[in-house]
């Protein structure tokens, strides 16, 4: 099993212009590990494709070298189901030579109309996929249910149409993480290997990220589920923290119908409720900056050895 690490891990260092994707491509290797993740959703305010600078044919040639020199396998993830928008992906994902693409279909929130368009607008790029072997992984990324996903993945009914199973967001649609890990995994083509533990922030209970290992998801179980219920050759490490996000769907929609046991069991935030609320961990105030971006960083470290010790235990 090859590990790989998601942009996402170091966002506070790419929002702030402390590194690129040259940077994370090298940051990667250091940190022993087999291939990329790159987030191409872009964030307010900055310029280019979320972690990439833009779309650039001689640009992406650049990106694609620094991604072979390591020998890495490469993945992109973006969002929506728009036909253009992913022909646009696909075509960059080529260029630097990634195949798979994660995208989702609600945008932030539960949108039941995006659910029933997505299978008809991914058919009308799955030629382009097959062109180019490239294969399309439709997340459960915080809104969606499992089943959700996985109804997509059979009206689309193509070889490069399958799951990107993100073992924590089933949580914000009250999923327990093994059971969504469970069904995903026979349609998985790629992951996101998280950690969470849920929070009360004075106002409502939310879902925070936390270094993996160090949470209450049974990331162990999750980890096996994947190796022995899945085709999956690489599992991706998305360390989430500091991340906190609210519920998506109502109570029980995923089968939970209360916190307290469990993945849902609470715990005390992560940092001061009268410094910082948890809806805010994502984009902090300047005099918790430099603290936050050395608790990311050694949450990586964290995540990427606990990862590396279960592929040891499980996959030799």
């Amino acid at each position: 099993m090859r590990i790989g690490l998601e942009t996402e891990s170091f966002h506070l260092q790419f929002i702030t212009g402390r590194m690129d994707i040259f940077g994370f491509i090298r940051k990667t290797a250091e940190l022993g590990l087999d291939g990329v993740m790159i987030n191409i959703i872009p964030w307010p305010g900055l310029p280019g494709r979320g972690t990439l600078e833009s779309f650039e044919p001689e640009y992406l040639e650049r990106v694609r070298k620094e991604i072979q020199k390591y020998g890495f396998f490469a993945e992109i993830d973006t969002n929506g189901t728009d036909p253009e928008h992913l022909k646009e992906v696909i075509e960059a994902a080529q260029r630097i030579g990634a195949d798979v693409i994660r995208t989702y279909s609600c945008m932030g929130e539960y949108d039941s109309e995006r659910l029933k368009r997505a299978p008809k607008d991914i058919k009308k790029i799955a030629p382009l996929l097959e062109k180019y072997r490239i294969k399309l992984a439709v997340e459960n990324h915080e809104e969606e249910l499992t089943d959700e996903v996985i109804q997509i993945i059979k009206e689309v009914n193509s070889p490069w149409v399958g799951a990107h199973c993100d073992v924590g967001n089933g949580m914000m649609a009250w999923e327990d993480p093994v059971k969504a890990v469970r069904k995903l995994a026979p349609y998985a083509f790629t992951s996101h290997f998280k950690d969470h533990i849920i929070i009360h922030d004075g106002e409502d209970y939310r879902v925070c990220g936390v270094p993996v290992g160090t949470g209450n998801i049974d990331t162990e179980e999750c980890f096996k589920i994947l190796v022995e219920k899945s085709t999956l050759t690489r599992i991706n490490v998305e360390m989430c923290f500091p991340y906190a996000i609210n519920f998506k769907r109502e109570l029980g929609a995923g089968g939970v119908f209360a916190v307290g046991e469990g993945a849902f069991k609470v715990e005390q935030p992560p940092y001061d409720l009268n410094v910082i609320k948890p809806l805010d961990y994502y984009y902090p105030p300047e005099e918790l900056l430099e603290q936050m971006i050395e608790d990311q960083e050694k949450g990586t470290e964290q995540s990427v050895k606990y990862t590396l010790a279960l592929r040891d235990k499980y996959c030799r």
